[in-house]
Parts: structure tokens; C-alpha cells; sequence
């Protein structure tokens, strides 16, 4: 089984300045939830209990939120408001959560092995939490790749169609499609041009990779703005074995982007009055 999940989250959130000065884009709420919350709470749906967390200079708030608070347990206990901290208590209490920190912005790649530590020598997900995915019809995305996972024993990376003018903002893969929306990928371009890339199936912040990629990152140059991308070092796997695409059931917002973020928080709070209440 795949326990551990890996969040890479040591980066400066530039495009929320200056809100993101002294907090980490992480933690801007979707309603009254924090994204990394959210992204712990997916990872824990697909049985996972150990996370692994890439932190940076200033995020010392993540590490607060995952931890107890007795000045505000206190205050707060016995009072209505006591059941707000039900969900954040009930993940402190089914998960362990380990930190380390990517002291330079190498690019994903580089902060995907600072995390080799945590991992050791085994499969694991890595879910970037400014990607927020939901699904209402059933499972949460990470439980879905853990489930292809289980058949094919490789590295996976979700996918979506994107319309061609957004391409060069992903990694774009393509490939066979071996079964209903899952590709053997022969491809892999990190952020190519609309004319230069290989299909529309952009990879969003969700994989499951086995943990011969951390020597596969290793050996990567550093390639498109000068940054390590893991792109480049799941185009070498697929090249030596089999590397998958995925493309997943539900719903994803791009909360590391002003419209998206504003679209996530409408969603939810529509979701929200429908059900009754706050969540």
C-alpha cells in the first residue's frame, strides 16, 4: 500500500502578493479550510497516514496548523465553537507529519528529492496543494491513481484536457491509451508552445511515483527556466519502463491563480448553502 504523500511547499506564491508575504500561498482558505488541508484530507481518503511536507523559509504556519493549539483548545472548549476544530484534530490524530526544507527554488524536480529523506525506498503521492480537485461523484483523485497504481505497479501522473492556448503552462504528455482515459506515455514536454506540443493533456499536481525517480532526478540537468523538472525525470522512466497518464474523474481548480482561486471559493460555498452549512 502507498502510505506516504509528499507535498512539495516551499514556494514564494508570487502571484498572491502581498497576501503571501508573510503566509504561505498553502494556506489561503478555501472558506474556513486551508488548500493544504484539503490536499491532506484527499491523500488520507486513499489510505495514506504518513506526509511528508517540503517547507521553505516562512512556513512555519503549516507546521502550526498540523500541530495542537492548547491557549485556543482551551479557549474554546466547551463552547459552540468547539466543533470547528473536530476535522483538523482528527487528521493530527490519524497522521504523522514530517517536514524537511528545499533551501533554494530549484523547480519541482529538486523539491520532490529534498523529500527522499522522508520517503525512503518506496512508492509515493505527490499532490501539489494549490491544485484543489474535488469529486462529488466519487472518489477523490489520489484514491483513483492509487487504484491504477495497484495494476500496474509504475508512476503515474493525472491529467486533464487543456484548450491549446493554455499548454505552456504544464507538463504535456502523450501516448497510447491503453483503457478508457489511461495512456502509456511515450511523451512528456515541460510547458511547450501550442505548435510544438504533443497533445492537450496537461499534468496537474497529483502522481504516484516509484522511488527509483529520486536517482532519475539526481542525474536531470536542469531544463526549462533553468529549473530541475520532474518532467524530465519521468521522461527518462517512461524511457526505461512504463510511465502512465491518467486522466481523472472530477473537478479541478488552479488555486495558484487569482481566477481559479475566486472559482474554488464560489464553488464551495454554493456546495456549502446546498448542504446546510458551513464546511
Amino acid at each position: 500500500m502507498i502510505k506516504r504523500c509528499l507535498f512539495p511547499a516551499a514556494g514564494y506564491g508570487t502571484r498572491f502578493l502581498p497576501a503571501t508575504k508573510a503566509m504561505p500561498k498553502e494556506m489561503l482558505p478555501i472558506m474556513a479550510k486551508p488548500l493544504i488541508q484539503y490536499g491532506v484530507e484527499e491523500a488520507v481518503e486513499a489510505g495514506m497516514d504518513i506526509m511528508a511536507i517540503i517547507t521553505g523559509r516562512g512556513k512555519r504556519a503549516i507546521e502550526d496548523h498540523f500541530d495542537v493549539s492548547f491557549e485556543l483548545e482551551h479557549q474554546i472548549f466547551g463552547t459552540p465553537k468547539e466543533y470547528l476544530l473536530h476535522e483538523i484534530r482528527d487528521l493530527i490524530n490519524k497522521c504523522t507529519f514530517t517536514y524537511t526544507r528545499q533551501i533554494e527554488m530549484k523547480g519541482l524536480g529538486d523539491a520532490i528529492y529534498k523529500g527522499r529523506v522522508l520517503i525512503g525506498d518506496e512508492p509515493f503521492a505527490v499532490l501539489l496543494a494549490d491544485d484543489l480537485c474535488t469529486n462529488t461523484e466519487g472518489d477523490g483523485v489520489l484514491s483513483q491513481m492509487v487504484r491504477v497504481y495497484n495494476k500496474y505497479r509504475c508512476s503515474i501522473v493525472a491529467v486533464q484536457e487543456v484548450p491549446m492556448d493554455q499548454v505552456s503552462k504544464y507538463g504535456v504528455v502523450a501516448g497510447k491509451e491503453i483503457d478508457e482515459g489511461l495512456y502509456m506515455v511515450d511523451t512528456m514536454v515541460e510547458k511547450p508552445e501550442p505548435e510544438e506540443a504533443p497533445s492537450n493533456l496537461a499534468i496537474i499536481g497529483r502522481y504516484i511515483l516509484t522511488p527509483d525517480i529520486f536517482d532519475l532526478i539526481k542525474q536531470t540537468e536542469p531544463g526549462k527556466g533553468g529549473e530541475i523538472q520532474i518532467t524530465d525525470a519521468l521522461m527518462a522512466q517512461a524511457k526505461k519502463g512504463m510511465v502512465m497518464a491518467y486522466k481523472f474523474e472530477g473537478r479541478r481548480f488552479d488555486c495558484g491563480s487569482i481566477d481559479g482561486f475566486v472559482e474554488a471559493t464560489n464553488y464551495f460555498y454554493e456546495k456549502s448553502k446546498n448542504m446546510g452549512g458551513e464546511k
